[in-house]
């Protein structure tokens, strides 16, 4: 049984991931440490202000680290921090749980009409 406080307790969490693009952002960087332009490649069609905007949020946070490599020409790396690395459970769950139930979801969205992807 959930805790009463649960909803509540989580809400910090809910709020950082559920900005658009900040779930894909972390899937990339629970792959390694990526630069600004490796992350706006894989993550077209992402807007380079957006993209600033959830690393920013993201850093803020403590959720990952900007690493700011002097020279020229100037790069910026990015990785998860410790915390960061702690929410990957997480994501393997929400995957085990899609592996488990996605193919359901997806015909039961299929046959209202919508795209299956907005779903998943």
């Amino acid at each position: 049984m959930m805790d009463r406080t649960c909803p509540g307790t989580v809400e910090p969490i809910l709020e950082i991931l559920d900005g658009k693009w900040t779930l894909l952002l972390l899937f990339e960087l629970f792959n390694g440490t990526k630069r600004f332009g490796e992350l706006r490649r894989r993550l077209q069609p992402i807007s380079p202000k957006t993209l600033t905007d959830r690393l920013r949020l993201l850093e803020e946070k403590g959720i990952i680290t900007r690493t700011l490599y002097p020279g020229i020409p100037l790069h910026v790396e990015y990785e998860l921090a410790e915390s960061g690395k702690g929410l990957q459970p997480i994501f393997a769950a929400m995957w085990t749980w899609t592996q488990e139930h996605g193919a359901y979801l997806r015909k039961k969205t299929d046959e209202t009409g919508q795209e299956s992807n907005e779903v998943m």
